[in-house]
């Protein structure tokens, strides 16, 4: 499913936040970027994810990340998300899949014998020249800063 390698040129994106506004892969540059791929806003899985990214902020700030969220949410859903849990990174609504499928992350998945195409939780690190630092395709939800920091 995922092709992206370290050393591969990042997928260049432009995408709309939960606030209306756009950003692109552009507004990083120079930057140490987390790209982190998920779901859906407010399920178990996306929220513990979520909030230790949350939980963490400072200290990967520290180590120079700047982080940015994209699921297939709408802005208002992600603004919700944001403002209920305290939420201090912007979030891209991709509701027509082409960041996630220009990162390898939107595809099949199966779930209780059932087959349908969906987000593959995971987690891209882009570094301040816009190529892959590392993917991370087994994102631990609950302990998903440490899995930043331990790099």
């Amino acid at each position: 499913m995922i092709t992206l390698q370290a050393g591969d040129q990042a997928p260049d994106f432009t995408g709309t936040l939960q606030d209306g506004a756009t950003t692109s892969l552009a507004d990083y540059a120079g930057k140490r970027l987390v790209l982190f791929f998920y779901p859906k806003d407010d399920t178990p899985g996306c929220t513990a994810a979520a909030c230790s990214l949350r939980d963490h902020y400072g200290e990967l700030e520290q180590e120079g990340y700047s982080l940015l969220g994209v699921s297939p949410d709408s802005p208002k859903k992600h603004q919700k998300f944001i403002d209920k849990y305290g939420l201090p990174m912007p979030l891209i609504a991709d509701e027509d899949h082409s960041i996630m499928q220009a990162y390898g992350v939107w595809g099949p998945k199966k779930f209780m014998g059932r087959e349908y195409d969906g987000v593959h939780r995971t987690t891209v690190v882009i570094d301040a020249a816009a190529k892959i630092e590392r993917v991370i395709a087994k994102v631990n939800t609950k302990d998903h800063a440490a899995q930043l920091l331990s790099a």
